[in-house]
């Protein structure tokens, strides 16, 4: 049984795991089971900050009261076009060629909740990322590595897919799949975390199947 003031992260992420592990953070993860997509006329932030309350409050819904939990979703919009996951290599290659040598931002919104309370607080996070030109044989080198399978936009920037970004302006965690330096404020202001916490290893994350 989950107590209390435990945090329980709603996304069966590795990446996000991993990086709340990173900063000392204690938590349990509880992945959401809610389809992502797109509604009609929704812009790509519109989006992500739906798709984070959603997964969150879905979450909420299965636990006790005082439990908090993190939702979060990270998208990737070239204009206003949004980039989930590919669907399969065919439509990897689709979001490589559309990122070539162009910007695009990477938005991760974040919503922390405590269950059976009104105690809610977000944020959004965006990091602008630009792309080297992509040929034909980079793409499918890349494509080779199955690293875009999984990954909004089709690539990942902490693996091979550091090779395909000139440069960032913003956060590169946010890029990862959270944004560190945001989220622990916003649990440092619910007790959850303190600036102490990576001086010690982190309790390792427990998985919670409701």
């Amino acid at each position: 049984m989950l107590m209390e003031s435990t945090l329980v992260l709603a996304s069966a992420s590795p990446r996000r795991r991993q990086l709340l592990s990173l900063a000392g953070v204690s938590f349990h993860v509880v992945p959401s089971d809610v389809d992502e997509i797109p509604a009609a006329g929704e812009t790509p932030e519109q989006f992500t900050e739906r798709a984070a309350h959603i997964k969150a409050q879905a979450v909420a819904d299965c636990l006790e009261d005082g439990i908090w939990i993190l939702g979060a979703d990270t998208t990737v919009a070239v204009d206003e076009h949004i980039l989930g996951k590919p669907k399969d290599h065919q439509d990897a290659a689709r979001m490589l060629n559309l990122l070539s040598g162009r910007d695009h931002r990477v938005l991760t919104a974040v919503e922390l909740r405590q269950a059976g309370t009104e105690r809610v607080f977000n944020l959004l996070a965006r990091t602008k990322v630009s792309f080297r030109q992509l040929d034909a044989k980079i793409i499918a080198a890349y494509l080779d590595t199955g690293e875009a399978d999984d990954k909004a936009g089709a690539y990942g920037i902490q693996g091979r897919g550091a090779m395909l970004v000139r440069s960032i302006a913003g956060s590169y965690t946010n890029v990862v799949g959270l944004p560190l330096v945001e989220c622990t404020e916003m649990l440092q202001k619910v007790g959850l975390w303190s600036p102490n916490a990576g001086e010690k290893q982190a309790p390792a994350y427990q998985e919670v199947l409701l």
